[in-house]
């Protein structure tokens, strides 16, 4: 008991230290480490999303601190967020959420080269965030975060950061309204399937509220280069690794 705790506390903080700092991964990396221990997607999806309510709530809060927040960008993400959550969370409670993870997978691959690219043009004079839609985004990202047990950060957070978001202010703001779609598909799975693993969620969310305020101050130091190399490098790996592991599984 005391083991497994430790060993998910470690895993919610590496997983949230990235997160904090990236604007995403907190969700890929805590669901891929339950999937590989045979738990059910839904199950899996459930579990990191109630521990990520407790992780997202300290981010956001550290992000607000180190004033990376946006607020009309977090509310113009957050409710159609949350409204494709809650469709996402209760599809995959009635079919398999591992049928949708190719063509996750394949997107996020070419949104991580598309950000690694735009890391070595010459500076543009980027997007306003004040204006930009991201309402469609939101709806998307918020259904296959639920779908998937994580992607808000890659989708959203790729998606502005690639368009020409500063990086910082797109990481705060996007893990901001996290909070509110994490919240709400706890809900829906909680109300559908139930909650179980109660010491990963445990685990989960000390190692993530502990890196919380880590993850926040590195988003507001490094400079916006590095971190979108970070961002690019980051999606293209898991895209990469998660394509391969759906070849195995579906051809060999």
């Amino acid at each position: 008991m005391l083991t497994d705790l430790l060993v998910f506390s470690a895993v919610g903080f590496l997983a949230q230290l990235v997160d904090g700092a990236l604007g995403m991964a907190y969700g890929v990396t805590a669901t891929t480490v339950l999937l590989q221990l045979g738990t059910p997607p839904a199950v899996a999806s459930a579990s990191v999303h109630t521990a990520e309510v407790f992780t997202t709530g300290a981010s956001a809060l550290s992000h607000w601190r180190f004033r990376n927040v946006d607020r009309s960008l977090v509310i113009r993400l957050a409710i159609p967020g949350v409204i494709g959550g809650v469709i996402g969370a209760y599809l995959l409670s009635s079919f398999p959420g591992h049928l949708f993870r190719p063509l996750i997978s394949a997107y996020l691959l070419g949104m991580g080269v598309l950000i690694i690219t735009k890391a070595f043009r010459p500076p543009t004079a980027g997007i306003d965030l004040k204006t930009h839609p991201v309402k469609v985004l939101g709806l998307i990202g918020g259904f296959l975060d639920a779908v998937g047990g994580g992607g808000w950060g890659p989708v959203v957070a790729s998606r502005l950061i690639g368009s020409g978001g500063a990086p910082k202010l797109v990481i705060g703001s996007v893990n901001c309204a996290e909070f509110f779609l994490t919240a709400a598909v706890s809900a829906t799975f909680f109300a559908t399937i139930g909650l179980e693993l109660w010491p990963v969620i445990t685990g989960l969310v000390i190692g993530g509220v502990i890196a919380a305020p880590l993850g926040a101050f590195a988003a507001a130091k490094l400079p916006p280069r590095p971190l979108m190399i970070m961002v690019g490098t980051l999606i293209t790996i898991l895209s990469l690794a998660n394509l391969m592991g759906d070849f195995r599984r579906y051809f060999l």
